[in-house]
């Protein structure tokens, strides 16, 4: 699992670099909706696989954190926050987070037998 946590931890560090650096700064590799809902889904994943046993906090952490995020885009220069991209993001966080729920369960009953 540390792994998985650091794999987190750098998906978390760099949707920071990407959420608040300059528009222009911003990677484009795909419709801007899709690398938002791909990147905090993949975020929320990784955090819930990191910490299986809280993944609720996990849930609340990847929400808050494309909440926050969104926020503070209203701080810089060049980016603005917006409702639709948190609802984006934050959809796509509770989805990664459910799917990382579903893996861990999947696993835990094949264990079983």
């Amino acid at each position: 699992m540390t792994l998985v946590r650091v794999a987190a931890w750098i998906v978390a560090a760099i949707l920071v670099f990407v959420t608040l650096s300059p528009i222009e700064a911003r990677p484009v590799v795909a419709s801007p909706h899709l690398e938002r809902a791909a990147a905090y889904a993949l975020f929320g994943f990784l955090l819930a696989l990191s910490y299986p046993r809280h993944w609720r906090l996990a849930l609340v952490a990847s929400v808050a954190m494309a909440g926050l995020l969104e926020l503070a885009q209203g701080l810089t220069a060049s980016r603005h926050g917006r409702l639709f991209d948190f609802s984006v993001k934050g959809t796509a966080a509770v989805l990664g987070v459910l799917a990382a729920q579903g893996l861990t369960a999947l696993i835990a009953r094949r264990a079983v037998r």
